[in-house]
């Protein structure tokens, strides 16, 4: 006969084996915020945890670029010794969100032009800093097709008034049209 303690103690033991599965899939790198894979050597999400981040280093990742403030309440304190204890590279580069500069994006664009075929996980908070210089980088760099690049940015977000401007900015800057049939910049 079970008693009502067996019962108790069996209980516990499967919910804490069902909170480690649990933990475990959202270790995950698909299950890290907004999270997009662009090519084998590119992705961008939003803020990792550590455990995601050890799923990251798994997953056969290089580098990390890390595009927000790192006194973000919800930024990892010492994100930068966790990615080089994983051996993987880290870049922090600072971007205001209420004032992006195009030089933000050309520092980024100049760390992944050294070495492109690095696999590379770019975040922020959310991943719309991220997907933005994704965005740009790709069309400006890896000549992805505006309209394809704009539907995986539009996957994330629809560019607000700020960053719409950036984007424009920085696509004028080097000769290139934010236009194309499928590219919708206002969000309704």
């Amino acid at each position: 006969m079970i008693g009502i303690r067996s019962v108790h103690v069996g209980i516990a033991a499967c919910s804490c084996l069902f909170g480690a599965v649990a933990a475990a899939h959202a270790a995950g790198v698909e299950e890290i915020v907004n999270f997009r894979e662009y090519s084998d050597a590119l992705s961008s999400s939003g803020q990792p945890t550590e455990a995601q981040l050890q799923a990251v280093a798994d997953k056969g990742y290089e580098r990390v670029v890390f595009l927000a403030f790192s006194d973000n309440h919800e930024s990892l304190a010492n994100e930068d010794r966790l990615v080089k204890g994983l051996g993987m590279e880290y870049a922090h580069i600072p971007v205001d969100w209420d004032a992006p500069r195009n030089s933000d994006f050309y520092m980024f664009a100049g760390l992944m032009q050294r070495e492109p075929e690095k696999k590379t996980l770019v975040h922020c908070q959310v991943n719309f800093r991220a997907s933005t210089f994704s965005f740009l980088y790709r069309v400006l760099h890896l000549d992805v097709p505006l309209d394809e690049a704009k539907d995986d940015l539009n996957s994330v977000w629809v560019p607000n008034d700020t960053w719409r401007e950036f984007i424009f900015d920085v696509l004028e800057e080097n000769g290139r049209s934010p236009d194309c049939d499928t590219c919708l910049w206002e969000s309704d």
